[in-house]
């Protein structure tokens, strides 16, 4: 008898920036900043302060963590005026929107503390990839190793968070309706599919009349169900097709900004430096040894 099992479409497109483990004095502080990303932050030793969208402050210690959400005001400082303050961080975003979601609700923007099994595997996430990069800093593994190796970890700690998520359900007022999930979705995919095609929806409130539903309840759905504004899901879904066209090198950084809905140049560059930490240059030469398609009738089929 025949057998067919198909494979899903797998599409991660996993990205870590901005990371590092740092030890300061006491009395340190750094300004006030959000991210389009996730930002793990573990204590090593010492204590420290994190103000979240200058509302609430949690003061936190060794193996204690916080996940501060994509978009979250937040401002970090060692909560002791004399003590040594060490922690590691780093920035994290990647496309599955369900779990996403799912972590801005149940886990984001409070304190996990260290006896949590979750505080436990995010801090032997944070010291593996500080172990590896070490490896590679010193010449003992090639760049190439240590890309694969940090994706390797984050991969399986994003595995453990959605298995910690589903084994530890939040049950609080703004869990979300059948029929929320469903508009929220509708309106996430007329979203994708409108990117660097606006002709027929120019506006959000084009969005929600197409499903028949006004912009403040499509505007307060989105958020409740996906953990994010809709403008900010708009920019997520700019900067993931901006990166794949950029690997096309027929397409010049202007053809891509226009591609994606962006008709000033200059404007997308800024943008894309704000995604990602660099200009859309600098991030096609980092492809560098990576596979670059030359033109999308070169990119091939595979059945």
């Amino acid at each position: 008898m025949e057998k067919f099992i198909p494979i899903p479409v797998v599409d991660a497109s996993l990205y870590v920036f901005g990371g590092h483990m740092r030890t300061v004095p006491g009395g340190w502080s750094f300004f006030e900043q959000k991210h389009q990303a996730f930002e793990l932050m573990c204590v090593i030793d010492g204590y420290q302060t994190t103000e979240i969208n200058q509302s609430v402050s949690y003061s936190y210690g060794p193996g204690d963590v916080i996940i501060i959400a994509p978009g979250t005001l937040h401002k970090n400082w060692n909560a002791n005026q004399f003590n040594d303050l060490t922690y590691i961080t780093f920035h994290f975003s990647f496309e599955n929107i369900r779990l996403e979601s799912e972590i801005i609700r149940n886990l984001a923007n409070t304190v996990i503390y260290a006896k949590s099994k979750l505080a436990q595997e995010s801090l032997k996430t944070a010291k593996e990839i500080v172990r590896y990069s070490e490896l590679g800093k010193q010449g003992e593994l090639g760049k190439d190793e240590v890309n694969i190796k940090i994706q390797l970890i984050m991969l399986n700690y994003l595995y453990d968070l959605s298995k910690f998520i589903e084994n530890h359900p939040v049950h609080c007022s703004n869990r979300f309706s059948e029929r929320e999930a469903k508009v929220a979705r509708q309106i996430a995919i007329l979203i994708e599919n409108n990117i660097g095609n606006p002709e027929k929806f120019n506006t959000f409130q084009d969005i929600c009349n197409e499903i028949k539903i006004s912009d403040g309840y499509g505007y307060r759905t989105f958020k409740k169900v996906y953990g994010m504004t809709p403008l900010h899901y708009v920019e997520k879904q700019r900067y993931r097709k901006a990166k794949l066209l950029l690997s096309y090198l027929d397409y010049s950084v202007e053809d891509v900004a226009e591609m994606v809905g962006v008709t000033n140049s200059s404007m997308f560059s800024k943008n894309f430096k704000k995604w990602s930490g660099q200009t859309p240059r600098d991030y096609r030469k980092q492809l560098g040894k990576k596979r670059v398609v030359r033109s999308l009738k070169d990119s091939g089929y595979f059945e």
